[in-house]
């Protein structure tokens, strides 16, 4: 896990994808063109969590170090330092995954 000069606000988190396969089982070599985004990724920073309409806040559910599946087209690309990050919600998140 990395660390970032970057901290969510909210109930965001900072996710980065995990590294695609290039080859498959068969030992043949996928071309960029044809390769999908993975959508799993690692929560490397989250926000304080999200707030109701008094004020109060809930903490979220994921942590820094969680390993999580997210839909297609969650989150907002970024670059940061160089890397590629995604910023989504919480609510994106489809589970947490147990290692």
């Amino acid at each position: 896990m990395s660390k970032t000069s970057f901290t969510p606000l909210h109930d965001r988190i900072l996710v980065r994808r995990v590294e695609e396969s290039e080859t498959v089982r068969g030992g043949i070599i996928i071309p960029d063109s044809a390769k999908e985004k993975p959508q799993q990724g690692e929560v490397i920073s989250v926000g304080k969590g999200k707030s109701n309409d008094e004020g109060k806040v809930f903490p979220l559910d994921v942590k820094a170090g969680d390993s999580i599946l997210f839909g297609k087209y969650s989150g907002t690309e970024i670059k940061l330092d160089g890397e590629e990050f995604l910023i989504m919600r919480e609510e994106e998140v489809l589970g947490i995954l147990k290692k």
